[in-house]
């Protein structure tokens, strides 16, 4: 499709991958190293010890030169063995892949259904625990932040209720586009295994995940019975005892890393979520300003990271098409059944009051390009909100 604007930078407000910062660009620009050397060794320990903050955790993070695919599939094969049953939500389109793949996997799982609207029920989680006598259930899988919906499940919430029912199954959650965007305690929250990607909040291009583990997840791995050859947890963290890796790591994604950390550190987490939450909050404004609907109904469950849109009569799709061809600006798909029915503003990463400005005005300008009836003050809604801590 050939874009009629020509000048400027391109806009790229998916949910992810995110814009990477030119700091991190220029980092990741270093000459490759040795891998096996002692310069490769360093970088690695620091990394390795670098990104636990980002978790919530003081325990082990393992690194793979991987999509968030390859974590989910760690996360399972390392914990957990043939016809085992597990606990998952029907949340949204990557809710629903992760089930796809257990149940490839060998696993049993049961999927309590759910309207793509809301998160993880934590009731509906207390009621099964509550019914599994026999402790049957060996993991919950939860999303974190629900990537195709804009919707975020309440973990503690879930951890609650695994201890209300004096449950012992673990506790599996992917975080792919909640990680360094939404407030996230891997420890605090009991999570025994946190599932995630390079390319959103940590402001990186594709091509890391990251399972953080617990030490109760590193005893399930000594019995679990899944087959695994690359993604296996203790040869890694052998080598990684020295900074090193048991295969050719992804080199110069580490040197990214650690600028993405530093920046991180530098604004301070606690201001990271702050600023993730601000943007989201006006970008809601700005739609409802519009006379548009936020997908995600539990204002308990509002996305830091991205908002979903809906248009009740379709037509997400050709919106999106005018948007990049007009405006250059790229807005993600509706996903699964919300195909055409949604189009999403990612607001996560390397973001400011300017960048969400500017996409607010290019989505306001799509949607009165495309025909689609709105209040055209909606996007100074917006805007109030920005111009307030």
């Amino acid at each position: 499709m050939s874009v009629t604007t020509t000048g400027g930078r391109h806009f790229l407000q998916i949910p992810g991958p995110t814009n990477v910062p030119d700091r991190v660009l220029r980092a990741m620009a270093a000459p490759t190293i040795d891998h096996r050397g002692p310069e490769f060794a360093a970088l690695g320990l620091e990394v390795l010890q670098a990104v636990k903050p980002v978790f919530g955790t003081a325990q082990p993070v393992v690194i793979y030169p991987a999509s968030g695919t390859g974590a989910w599939e760690a996360a399972l094969t390392n914990t957990l063995s043939p016809g085992d049953r597990v606990l998952a939500f029907e949340t949204g389109h990557f809710a629903t892949l992760w089930q796809d793949m257990a149940t490839r996997l060998g696993l049993h799982v049961e999927f309590v259904p759910g309207d793509w609207r809301h998160g993880a029920d934590p009731q509906a989680a207390r009621e099964r625990l509550d019914a599994d006598t026999a402790h049957e259930i060996k993991a919950v899988m939860v999303v974190h932040n629900e990537t195709s919906t804009g919707v975020t499940s309440r973990v503690p919430e879930i951890r609650a209720a695994l201890d209300a029912a004096d449950h012992p199954a673990l506790l599996l959650v992917d975080t792919i586009s909640s990680l360094g965007s939404i407030d996230y305690r891997h420890d605090e929250w009991g999570v025994d295994v946190t599932v995630a990607g390079s390319q959103k909040g940590l402001m990186l291009p594709p091509g890391l995940s990251f399972n953080a583990i617990s030490e109760k997840a590193l005893q399930a791995a000594k019995t679990a019975g899944l087959p695994r050859s690359f993604w296996d947890w203790q040869p890694i963290l052998a080598a990684n005892e020295r900074g090193f890796f048991p295969y050719t790591p992804a080199t110069n994604l580490f040197y990214a890393l650690r600028e993405a950390l530093i920046m991180l550190d530098e604004e301070g987490l606690p201001n990271v979520y702050a600023r993730h939450a601000r943007h989201a909050e006006a970008t809601r404004a700005a739609v409802r300003g519009w006379g548009l609907e936020v997908l995600a109904l539990d204002e308990r469950e509002y996305s830091g990271s991205l908002t979903a849109i809906l248009l009740p009569q379709g037509g997400a799709d050709a919106v999106r098409e005018v948007i990049l061809r007009e405006y250059d600006m790229s807005l993600g798909a509706g996903l699964g059944k919300l195909a055409d029915k949604v189009f999403r503003i990612g607001h996560l990463g390397h973001f400011n009051d300017l960048t969400l400005a500017g996409t607010l005005a290019g989505v306001q300008m799509g949607l009165v390009r495309s025909g689609v009836t709105i209040d055209p003050d909606g996007i100074q809604a917006g805007l109030e909100r920005l111009q307030r801590p």
